[in-house]
């Protein structure tokens, strides 16, 4: 945002230099990120004079050029050699002395003594052109008769100088995106660090505003008053529409705004100085001479004041006529209702629109504007008023004119300063210092923040200003009062002291990084998507919606609702892939899910009945790798994604003997899934994504899905501790068996079962062959399985092995009713 230097001397008596300024605004957090300077003549002309031609003769070298003496107000003449067909004794002109920066068309231009044809050359004396005043070049600038000779041009043609500060506006602070809004930090911070300065803020008072006649009154209708909930304006008759006059032409430019008539710059003018947008409406162009605030039906036609014709959505709040949309309330005005040359009848507009109505249709149509800008973020209501008035009475004085009606304002439901309370001791303990009660009440007071009361020795009763928006609790008013104060003025103590606090918790950050860093290492890609989704996706799945969590104000019907799982923008994302020929891919991401509790104690505060948690999601789909001269083109699978999330458990230390392993078929999300449980406690579920899934997305690959709850992980993780062993100094013994079981024990039976046996020296269980046949009998299957002994104390003999492998075979017997093959 761009801030004139020219403009705030102006609002205040500010005598600061400009880096003054800077470094006190950047300090009270209107972080000043350059400084420009604006000139209305490029260069300024600096080194450029009024001066009088004294003698003017033939060059005794050249027929086409001049020999003067030129009086600039200097000792002495200056010798001038002169080509203009035009140059002639007495004459007052524009001279460029040595040493000169001229800005001409054909680029820059220093003026420096020289020869010209054997005759010595002081100066230049200046056309039109060479000057940046026109693009005439047909001979010199000839000035009045009465022009004061030794006057700076700068000073004679009243070139306009402005230092501009660029200032990164945060969002919250949309009361400072005014000239207004900053001088009145800007005097806080000078008179409380200077009492002395005693800068005051000078405000134009319209307490006797009072119409010319009352010939042309246009009543206002609001029919939404949540979207508009306060809305006035003014008719002025008689206006001439012309160019601005300079001095508002040179203001506007200075801050980057293009001059368009007197009408409009006014209305642009009265925004950047106290905030606050306006529209001006041809009021002979008002159908039924009535204003109706209303949302026309979805589709309907709207051309826009840059010629663009867009389809109303149903929600865009539109300023109309008794019969057809005028403008897009607090966004964009309409060609056919807006002031142009031949206007001479204006009704001019001050409203508060509500900001998320203003974001909503901003957003929808593209459209970004000053206007938008400040009432999607919030305007005061409380200013509609006063800056219609100041509208006003400028636009008689630029423009002509007579006020011709009462101002209407419709204002139903008035938007009241919100008041709260304020802790003196809890203030002191955030800004880390006691700052005196009075020295409180004044920096208060500089911001417009009334003490209505003391509620106690300890505790005030504040009134915040509508233009606050930003300014809702205890610790906002403590960030106000540190920005006066000054962050630097907090001095820290001779002492600092600290308690070390050993936390059993993991560090959930570190242990994330190391995971996602594992991930990447082994071909995965990370995702992040957006928290917000369709509510129409968990229909789908027959999720009960009131434990979605809803969207007061959405953006869209895309963005109706908190997500309540990671599938859905994992999908997304697949898709979008997919689109791409992007052939294999391994995605994950972290990220939170949103439901509702059902929470019935009258204790439980607002938001205990929502839950928010932390899931790691995984997906497959595509191939594993092309087709090449080494290996077969092959796709990614089940057991692809499995043995990832095994790694996972096992990067987190989770041992593979605590899990409770259970399957599903056909179920809503999956077509086949297996369930990791930890005493009764799912944390973790993946499978195959049914197909009614996929076809809903147009996906028409397999797709594999894993969804992690990582806080119930990171329980489990912190029961784990890593232990040290040496590298085994005697060999390890491997023994095969080929078991025959029912079709429904799950391998994870075998290898639970084969630990709980024999604890001691077995340190692996390996399938390595799955078979079926129905030679085997009904339901039955083999599975060959390696395993792995080793004992770190000494080699093994031949008795303890087939000791071990006969408890092993008696175990699967008894307790799964294997056979051995």
């Amino acid at each position: 945002m761009k801030i004139s230097y020219n403009w705030l001397k102006q609002i205040g008596n500010f005598t600061q230099t400009i880096d003054e300024i800077s470094a006190i605004l950047t300090d009270s957090g209107l972080e000043v990120d350059a400084i420009s300077e604006y000139e209305s003549i490029k260069g300024g002309l600096k080194g450029v004079f009024v001066g009088q031609i004294l003698t003017c003769s033939k060059h005794p070298e050249a027929d086409r050029l001049w020999v003067t003496t030129v009086d600039v107000g200097k000792d002495a003449p200056l010798h001038i050699v002169c080509g203009a067909p035009n140059a002639s004794t007495g004459q007052k002109v524009l001279v460029a002395v040595v040493g000169a920066m001229l800005h001409t068309p054909k680029g820059t231009l220093e003026i420096k003594k020289a020869k010209i044809r054997g005759q010595l050359s002081e100066g230049m004396i200046c056309a039109e052109d060479e000057l940046g005043l026109g693009d005439a070049h047909d001979g010199i600038l000839v000035l009045p008769a009465d022009a004061p000779v030794g006057l700076e041009a700068a000073q004679y043609l009243g070139v306009y100088t402005d230092k501009i500060f660029e200032i990164g506006l945060t969002p919250n602070r949309i009361d400072a995106a005014s000239h207004f809004g900053v001088a009145r930090d800007l005097a806080a911070v000078v008179n409380h660090r200077n009492p002395a300065a005693k800068v005051v803020l000078q405000k134009p008072s319209f307490d006797h505003f009072v119409p010319d006649n009352l010939n042309r009154h246009i009543p206002v209708v609001i029919e939404d008053t949540t979207k508009c909930p306060r809305y006035a304006g003014v008719t002025i008759t008689g206006v001439k529409v012309a160019a601005s006059p300079k001095w508002l032409q040179e203001m506007l430019l200075a801050i980057g705004l293009r001059p368009i008539n007197n009408i409009v710059d006014i209305s642009n003018f009265v925004m950047h100085e106290f905030g606050h947008p306006l529209h001006a409406f041809d009021a002979d162009t008002i159908e039924g001479d009535t204003v109706v605030i209303r949302c026309p039906e979805k589709g309907t036609p709207f051309v826009t004041l840059d010629g663009k014709e867009i389809l109303l959505t149903g929600e865009d709040l539109m300023v109309c006529s008794a019969t057809k949309p005028m403008c897009i309330g607090g966004v964009l005005g309409g060609i056919h209702s807006g002031v142009s040359e031949a206007t001479t009848n204006i009704f001019l507009e001050s409203a508060y629109f509500h900001p998320v109505s203003i974001r909503k249709s901003s957003k929808a149509h593209g459209i970004k504007t000053d206007a938008s800008f400040r009432f999607e973020r919030g305007a005061d209501p409380n200013m509609v008023i006063y800056a219609l008035k100041r509208a006003a009475v400028l636009i008689k004085e630029v423009a002509g004119g007579s006020i011709s009606s009462e101002i209407v304002d419709v204002y139903p439901e008035e938007i009241r300063q919100i008041e709260l309370e304020f802790c003196l001791s809890k203030a002191a303990i955030l800004i880390g210092k006691q700052i005196p009660n009075n020295e409180l009440r004044s920096i208060l007071h500089s911001l417009d923040i009334g003490v209505l009361r003391d509620l106690s020795d300890t505790k005030w009763l504040l009134r915040i200003p509508t233009y606050r928006v930003d300014v809702t609790r205890e610790c906002d008013v403590v960030e106000e009062i540190l920005r006066i104060y000054g962050y630097n003025s907090v001095e820290l103590p001779e002492r600092l002291t600290s308690a070390i606090v050993l936390s059993p918790k993991p560090n959930k950050e570190a242990l994330q990084n190391i995971v996602s860093d594992m991930l990447s290492g082994r071909g995965f890609y990370e995702t992040m998507s957006n928290s917000l989704t369709k509510g129409s996706y968990y229909e789908m799945l027959g999720f009960d919606s009131s434990f979605s969590v809803q969207i007061l104000n959405p953006l869209s019907q895309d963005l109706g609702v908190m997500r309540q799982s990671l599938l859905f923008g994992g999908l997304e994302t697949i898709v979008y892939n997919i689109n791409r020929k992007v052939s294999g891919m391994k995605l994950y991401e972290f990220g939170k899910i949103y439901f509702k509790n059902n929470v019935a104690d009258s204790q439980s505060q607002p938001l205990d009945s929502f839950k928010e948690e932390v899931c790691l999601a995984m997906f497959m789909a595509g191939q594993k790798n092309t087709d090449t001269w080494a290996a077969k083109e092959e796709s990614l699978g089940f057991f692809d994604l499995k043995a990832e999330v095994l790694q996972v458990f096992a990067k987190m230390g989770i041992a593979a003997s605590r899990f409770q392993i259970s399957e599903e078929y056909q179920g809503a999300v999956f077509a086949y899934a297996i369930r990791y449980s930890v005493d009764g406690k799912e944390i973790a579920k993946l499978g195959k994504l049914a197909n009614t899934i996929t076809k809903a997305f147009d996906i028409k690959q397999d797709v594999y899905c894993a969804i992690l709850q990582w806080e119930k992980i990171m329980e489990l993780q912190n029961d784990y501790k890593l232990l040290f062993e040496e590298v085994p100094k005697y060999p390890e013994v491997r023994r095969d068996l080929s078991l025959l079981l029912d079709k429904s024990v799950r391998f994870s039976q075998i290898e639970n079962l084969a630990y709980k046996t024999e604890a001691t020296i077995l340190k692996a269980v390996k399938l390595f062959d799955v078979y079926q046949d129905k030679r085997m009998g009904e339901n039955k299957k083999s599975y060959a399985v390696g395993f792995t002994l080793l004992d770190n104390r000494h080699t093994l003999t031949d008795q303890e092995i087939e000791q071990v492998m006969a408890r092993l075979q008696k175990a699967f017997s008894d307790e799964l009713g294997a056979e051995i093959r």
